[in-house]
């Protein structure tokens, strides 16, 4: 089997060499580009199995190059960049990059998203055809189909937006979605003035299913951005 392709943006070289060096010694195959339009012909031409992008290229902002991959592909978008605040990784976040490390990073961080890209591409594949009827993620379980969600074997009660919370995170397993996007998606507005409201929901919602919210297993918050759902590996439980 082959190994992952991963698709390297990137225009500043140390920085391209060094993660394509980090890529090589754990025998991912890759692909670099130096700049946005060579960016789309190797995403079009080569379909890597995650893509690792920096926003400030020469060409486009990458906020572009996200929002055009996006309109054709799912691929897993980690943005790599040197802009720090939240309103740069809300915007990359809300056209569609699943996470966003800021530089300097660790070469140990990179490779940890990586895997976790990897991962949620590789769980939707395989219940891609039972329509992921039922989700399992360590002891949290998810019967969608009747609406059942159990913790280690025992059901918990959630009221509706608890369990459209829970839902919505639990299909985007692995990916940062950000206030706006769950407003959006559970609510149906974008308003910024309703996170504390979302914020008090997330709150029940892990006093239901985490064993120590202050030490939370399922749910992980990334603050002024949004939430995300980790996934449980079998060796983790």
């Amino acid at each position: 089997m082959n190994k992952p392709l991963i698709l390297v943006v990137e225009d500043d070289k140390a920085v391209r060499n060094l993660i394509s060096t980090t890529l090589d010694t754990q025998e991912y195959r890759y692909h670099v580009a130096k700049n946005g339009a060579q960016a789309l012909v190797e995403a079009v031409s080569q379909r890597p199995d995650v893509i690792i992008l920096d926003l400030g290229l020469p060409d486009m902002d990458g906020v572009e190059i996200i929002r055009k991959v996006r309109s054709w592909s799912q691929v897993p978008i980690i943005v790599v960049s040197a802009r720090s605040e939240d309103r740069d990784k809300v915007t990359a976040l809300d056209e569609g990059a699943d996470d966003f490390l800021t530089k300097p990073f660790s070469v140990e961080e990179l490779l940890a998203r990586v895997r976790v890209s990897l991962r949620r591409v590789q769980y939707q594949n395989s219940n891609a055809s039972e329509n992921s009827a039922v989700f399992r993620n360590g002891g949290l379980t998810i019967d969608y189909a009747s609406g059942c969600v159990s913790v280690d074997g025992k059901e918990i009660h959630l009221t509706p937006i608890e369990y459209k919370l829970l839902c919505l995170l639990s299909r985007n397993v692995g990916k940062v979605l950000t206030h706006n996007f769950i407003l959006n998606e559970v609510w149906g507005n974008v308003m910024q003035s309703d996170v504390p409201s979302l914020r008090v929901f997330m709150a029940t919602l892990r006093k239901k299913i985490e064993k120590n919210t202050s030490e939370p297993e399922y749910i992980q918050t990334h603050i002024g951005i949004g939430y995300r759902m980790l996934r449980i590996e079998e060796n983790d439980k």
